[in-house]
C-alpha cells in the first residue's frame, strides 16, 4: 500500500465499521413547519428561482408533513411583492415571506429613517418578518465608513419598528466560531475554508466574533419588545451554555437548529438538555437550499430517534462541515410538538 502514503486528506472517505442500527423517518410525528429557508433569487446566482418548480417543492412538502415553509429572500420593494404572489399569495398558508432591508442605505446621512420607511412598506406588502443576515456587522458601514454592528445605537428605531409592526427578526449575526480562527492546520474547518476562502474572518478590520455576539446580546437587550429569533442556535452553536444563558435572561429571545445538526448532533445530552429546557423557544427549521429528499428525513430522524453515529449529510460522501458523524435526541412529544411547530405558529400568527 505505499501509493497510499501519498493520499490526500481531501480524498480520504472512510467508512464506518461500527455496526450500529438506524431508522429511516420520512415524516415527522407532527406536522413541521420549516422557518429557515430561501425560495427566493437572491442567492441563485443566476436571477433564477431557488424552487424553479412551486408544485414540485408543494409535492415534497406534502410527502414530508411539511405544514409551511418561511422565505428568508423575500427582500424589499417589487421584490418582495414577487416572492409574495410567487409563494404566499398563490398557495395561502404554505409559505411566510421574511423581507430583507437595504443596509447599503447606512451610508446615507438619512439612511435610517429609509429603512424605516422600507421596513412599513414591506409590512404593507404582507412580509411576515424581518431577516437579518451576518453582512451587518461585517460588511456594511455608516457614512464615516465604520461597520456597523447591529448594537448600533442609530439602528434603534428600525428594530423598535419590527417590534412595533409585529415583525419577528431573524438574525443571523458572525458565523461559525471556526472561521474566526486562524486557518492552520488545528482549525476543524480547514477543508471548507480552503474551499471557500471568503468565509474566513480572522483578517484585520473584522470584529473579533466574542464582539459580534456582544452585539447581538446588546441588540435583543435594548428592544424587549421585538421578537428575535437567532438563527443557527442563536449564532453560537458550539457553546450551548450561551445559548441558554441567552435564554435565560431575554423572553424575546429564541433559537433555530438551521444548518446545525453537525454542531448539536455531536453534543446530543447537552443539546437535549436545552431543548428540554426552553422547550417554548426553539423553532425547527432546516437551511437546507435547494430542498433534496434526504433534507428533511435527516432532521426528523435527528430530533424523534435514539439513533447514534450517522451521517449528518447523507447526500455528501465527505461531510462539508466537519470530519464526523452525529447522534439523535430522542426527544419526549410534548417537546417535539413545540419545536416542529407549536412556537412557530405561536410567534408568526
Amino acid at each position: 500500500m505505499p501509493e497510499l502514503h501519498d493520499l490526500r486528506l481531501s480524498d480520504y472517505a472512510p467508512r464506518p465499521s461500527v455496526a450500529i442500527p438506524g431508522n429511516h423517518v420520512p415524516r415527522p410525528r407532527y406536522r413541521c413547519v420549516d422557518v429557515h429557508n430561501h425560495l427566493g433569487r437572491w442567492l441563485t446566482g443566476d436571477g433564477g428561482w431557488m424552487a424553479p418548480d412551486v408544485g414540485r417543492l408543494l409535492a415534497l412538502m406534502d410527502e414530508h408533513d411539511v405544514a409551511a415553509i418561511v422565505n428568508l429572500d423575500g427582500m424589499w420593494g417589487e421584490e418582495l411583492s414577487a416572492n409574495l404572489d410567487r409563494y404566499d399569495r398563490a398557495h395561502p398558508g404554505r409559505f411566510l415571506t421574511f423581507c430583507q432591508l437595504d443596509w447599503g442605505l447606512l451610508r446615507e446621512r438619512d439612511g435610517v429613517d429609509r429603512l424605516v420607511g422600507s421596513l412599513e412598506d414591506s409590512h404593507a406588502r404582507g412580509a411576515r418578518g424581518l431577516k437579518v443576515w451576518k453582512t451587518l456587522g461585517l460588511h456594511h458601514t455608516g457614512p464615516d465608513g465604520r461597520l456597523v454592528l447591529p448594537d448600533d445605537p442609530r439602528l434603534a428605531p428600525v428594530f423598535a419598528a419590527a417590534g412595533e409592526l409585529g415583525l419577528p427578526v431573524l438574525i443571523h449575526t458572525a458565523d461559525p466560531v471556526a472561521f474566526f480562527h486562524p486557518a492552520d492546520r488545528h482549525n476543524e474547518r480547514l477543508e471548507e475554508l480552503l474551499a471557500h476562502p471568503d468565509w474566513h474572518f480572522d483578517r484585520p478590520g473584522i470584529p473579533s466574533f466574542q464582539r459580534l455576539m456582544d452585539a447581538l446580546e446588546g441588540l435583543v437587550a435594548t428592544h424587549p419588545r421585538t421578537v428575535f429569533i437567532g438563527a443557527h442556535v442563536g449564532c453560537y452553536a458550539e457553546d450551548l451554555r450561551w445559548v441558554s444563558r441567552m435564554l435565560d435572561e431575554h423572553p424575546n429571545f429564541h433559537i433555530d437548529i438551521a444548518g446545525r445538526l453537525a454542531e448539536l448532533g455531536r453534543r446530543p445530552r447537552a443539546t437535549r438538555t436545552l431543548f428540554t429546557r426552553h422547550p417554548d423557544r426553539v423553532l425547527f427549521g432546516t437551511d437546507a437550499f435547494p430542498l433534496s429528499a434526504s433534507s428533511y428525513p435527516t432532521h426528523y430522524r435527528f430530533l424523534e430517534t435514539a439513533d447514534e453515529h450517522f451521517p449528518y449529510a447523507p447526500d455528501e460522501e465527505i461531510p462539508p462541515q466537519g470530519r464526523w458523524a452525529i447522534s439523535a435526541l430522542d426527544l419526549p412529544d410534548d417537546v417535539l410538538e413545540k419545536v416542529y411547530s407549536g412556537n412557530a405558529l405561536r410567534l408568526l400568527q
